[in-house]
């Protein structure tokens, strides 16, 4: 028992986070940390008992055969030093015959030993290689790894569940926040991918299936500094199990989930309450958005880019008339109902002969001119390229454009490796599945109130959206600004609390610069937050009251100026009073005298 606790300490893992008694073992995974080690001894059972055979019959015979000293009286060596031989002669050093000089029956001896004590090693060593490249021995070793990597993260981190485009994606923007994140895949390339990727920091990876709860144990759900899941892989029922294991097992953290399906997407509701994200569903919102208000729907795109991003191209929105959408799978179901909710004829090109009965659905291949030709491609004002195959897809725009070159096109990219080629059709508007998931789990995770700006910027008006978006490339420039946001509590604003329970601080006075609080910072207010109530782009003569929250855009240095203003109490004081306190601590002790 003392030895298996040694091995258990050596090679498991007691690292233990302030305030929570985490470790490895809290993990039940088939795979436990200190699983190499007994599978070593497990598999190494017979080549080491057939040397340590051979070490206790070399060691008695060399105690048992007679030897004689410089005197010629007959010795026998004692077990020490019998071990002491057989040692150094096993491991090829070679100090000699000790103490005296052998006989010929101890050399006979010591001879067949040598011979039977290399067959011995030979086995060993060849078991050793075979245990090495034995897949079950590298998993349980990849996993002590990763387990120990895990324990060791002081930081909080994302928990990624799927590391495919979507993960990657979201683990680029995550990382460039300067946040950490775990990754967990079937896939052992896409985890190999990791170690490519110039991340900012070391990222734990793990090849294993998410929709064991062992292996999302292992990859620190339970561990207190994992501030979210996120399920992300292309199987619904994959990221179904992993929801019901965070919500079982985790309730208080947020969990972000990938489905297309509604069936699924009901059953993870019925979890608590994670974030399901529909890729088809957000993409028939961004077209009906895209097609009533160009602006707002520029706007949008923008700022789900995140900082840095140019910005978008406003489109030119089609006249009210017919659409054409190929393919009637669940993206295509989506659009065919978003459409005809907003007043539009559709018309459904599909191969599926089981909806030969519906009118509305033209039976063939949309590569076909006669089915593009009985579809009335030339006469409409939209199309919209909507298969799981991006050749398909592309040879479909093209097929539609020949026949109608005013078409408003748009189409489905699946892979990325396609990006150039869809960009060079220049479309009105594009689905990529994979960046829809990772912007909207984006938005969710790094900046909530975003995610509820993002979520109101639809229902304002073309004017809104014209205005905000005139007033920041006046501001900002061309490409997406910073976005922060400010919480007024004692933690955050320590110098403005005093200010905000006397009720002297507006909004305004937040976008002073704590140097001269005559000028204006480069940052505008989207969205104020006071209990569940948001007021969008606030005005700035509204009043501030502890526990606000306000997300602010603009440039770094106005984001950095805020801070001196919440943080020091001489800038709060300034910006709000218009007073400018010593700064020093001798000068503040004599103001406070006086």
């Amino acid at each position: 028992m003392n030895v298996l606790l040694f091995w258990r300490r050596l090679f498991g893992n007691d690292v233990e986070p302030v305030g929570h008694r985490w470790t490895a073992s809290e993990s039940d995974s088939p795979f436990q940390a200190e699983a190499t080690i007994f599978l070593v001894l497990r598999r190494m059972r017979g080549p080491l008992i057939i040397l340590i055979l051979i070490f206790a019959v070399t060691v008695l015979g060399l105690v048992l055969i007679p030897g004689r000293n410089a005197d010629g009286n007959v010795y026998r060596m004692s077990f020490f030093d019998a071990f002491y031989f057989v040692s150094y002669t096993a491991s090829t050093i070679g100090f000699g015959e000790l103490p005296h000089p052998f006989t010929q029956a101890q050399r006979l001896w010591v001879l067949i030993s040598i011979f039977v004590t290399v067959i011995g090693w030979a086995y060993a060593i060849g078991t050793l290689l075979t245990l090495i490249q034995d897949r079950a021995f590298r998993n349980a070793l990849a996993m002590q790894r990763f387990t120990r990597k895990v324990a060791r993260l002081r930081e909080p981190f994302l928990l990624i569940a799927g590391y495919g485009n979507t993960g990657e994606l979201l683990g680029r923007s995550w990382d460039a926040l300067g946040r950490g994140f775990v990754a967990i895949d079937i896939s052992a390339e896409r985890i190999d991918s990791l170690d490519v990727v110039q991340y900012n920091a070391d990222v734990p990876g793990l090849v294993a299936d998410a929709c064991n709860p062992g292996h999302l144990e292992a990859a620190g759900l339970h561990h207190p500094y994992c501030e979210g899941v996120v399920a992300l892989t292309n199987d619904g029922e994959a990221n179904l199990a992993v929801t019901m294991s965070a919500a079982l097992l985790r309730p208080e953290l947020p969990v972000i989930s990938r489905t297309v399906s509604p069936a699924i997407e009901d059953r993870m509701h019925a979890f608590g309450t994670p974030t399901v994200v529909n890729p088809f569903d957000l993409f028939g919102d961004h077209l009906r958005l895209a097609v009533k208000a160009p602006a707002s729907y520029q706007l949008l795109s923008w700022f789900e880019g995140g900082p840095g991003t140019p910005l978008p191209v406003r489109g030119q929105p089609p006249a009210r008339g017919r659409w054409v959408i190929c393919g009637f799978g669940r993206l295509g179901q989506e659009l065919y109902a978003d459409l005809k909710a907003d007043g539009h004829a559709v018309t459904i090109i599909d191969s599926d002969p089981a909806h030969s009965a519906d009118p509305s659905i033209v039976i063939g291949d949309a590569s076909e001119p006669t089915v593009m030709a009985k579809a009335e491609v030339q006469d409409a004002v939209g199309f919209v390229a909507g298969t799981n195959n991006d050749t398909t897809n592309l040879s479909l725009i093209a097929a539609a454009r020949r026949l109608n070159p005013n078409l408003y096109t748009a189409a489905r990219q699946n892979q990325p490796a396609n990006a150039s080629l869809f960009a060079a059709m220049e479309l009105d508007i594009l689905l990529v599945p994979s960046e829809v998931v990772a912007r909207e789990a984006y938005a969710r995770l790094s900046t909530p109130l975003l995610w509820r700006f993002l979520q109101e910027v639809p229902r304002q008006s073309e004017e809104w959206a014209l205005d905000l978006l005139d007033h920041l490339t006046a501001q900002c420039g061309q490409r997406m600004p910073e976005l922060w946001k400010i919480r007024l509590n004692p933690t955050e604003a320590p110098a403005l609390t005093r200010w905000l329970h006397s009720g002297d601080v507006y909004l305004n006075d937040l976008s002073r610069d704590p140097l001269d609080r005559d000028q204006r910072l480069p940052a505008t207010p989207l969205m104020l937050l006071r209990g569940e109530t948001t007021t969008l782009c606030p005005h700035g003569d509204i009043q501030l009251a502890a526990g606000d929250e306000v997300l602010f855009v603009g440039l770094g240095l106005a984001r950095r100026a805020m801070e001196t203003t919440m943080e020091s109490e001489a800038g709060g004081a300034y910006v709000v009073t218009g007073t400018r306190l010593p700064a020093g601590w001798v000068w503040r002790r004599l103001t406070r005298v006086k």
